[in-house]
């Protein structure tokens, strides 16, 4: 039986069982390439980077959601053709006692507002934890790096991205006109 509301709700929608899609709504498989039959039992780890990215989110996620059940983050994603781009995913769990059971999850891309360059994996975590305020002190605990690493990160992101200091660089990451 079809859902209208799900069909052709003006984001991308998946209900996920264990990290694989039973289903996606007509915008998810527009913004990802393809046709809604296309995903039905797709992994969603086709649908990242890398491999260690899928595991890295999976894991960061999997802790957050037996907290509260719920997931949100901004990450880069990986069209069916290979094209890279930024998308904003919020999960909510169906099953609070196994995350990852059952989910409905949502997508969105967010590419216009977020320039897309070339990082390494530990470039991503670093962006992401800084975006979200943190201490290089406070980024390196939390990935078991020494603050100097961080910094070095850092430092190779404002010029990847063409920023003077770290609060340019969190807007350009985040979106934020300047």
């Amino acid at each position: 039986m079809s859902d209208p509301a799900f069909e052709y709700a003006p984001i991308g929608l998946v209900e996920l069982e264990n990290r694989v899609i039973r289903r996606c709504n007509l915008y998810f498989a527009k913004m990802f390439g393809g046709e809604e039959e296309d995903y039905r039992d797709m992994p969603l780890l086709h649908l990242y980077p890398s491999q260690a990215d899928f595991e890295r989110i999976g894991a960061r996620s999997l802790t957050v959601m037996r907290e509260t059940g719920y997931y949100s983050d901004e990450r880069i994603m990986r069209r069916r053709d290979g094209d890279l781009f930024w998308c904003r995913a919020r999960g909510k769990s169906l099953t609070p006692d196994d995350p990852f059971r059952h989910g409905i999850w949502s997508f969105s891309d967010i590419s216009e507002d977020r320039p897309l360059v070339e990082l390494t994996p530990r470039e991503r975590d670093v962006a992401i934890l800084s975006c979200r305020g943190l201490s290089a002190k406070e980024v390196g605990a939390e990935l078991g790096l020494s603050y100097r690493t961080i910094e070095a990160h850092r430092a190779r992101l404002l010029e990847k991205f063409g920023a003077r200091k770290l609060p340019e660089l969190v807007a350009k990451l985040s979106g934020m006109p300047l």
